[in-house]
């Protein structure tokens, strides 16, 4: 799986464009990997979902947790 990401990655972001120094570089990657790839790309181990919309779509579906009364 990680060896995709970073395919991805590539693609996506480092053949694109050329950065002057580290840092540039650094927050283009935090960029893509905390906006891009993990809110708003779509993933095909989810359902072609956003992240943001499987969470959601999870919520609705969840089951209320059961509690267990003792009485003594």
């Amino acid at each position: 799986m990680i060896e995709s990401f970073w395919s991805s990655m590539q693609i996506e972001l480092l053949d694109r464009q050329t950065w002057n120094t580290r840092i540039e570089l650094a927050n283009a990657s935090f960029e893509h990997i905390e906006i891009w790839h993990n809110r708003a790309r779509r993933h095909p181990s989810i359902g072609y979902l956003t992240p943001i919309d499987f969470e959601l779509q999870s919520e609705m579906h969840a089951i209320p947790a059961r509690t267990t009364h003792v009485i003594r």
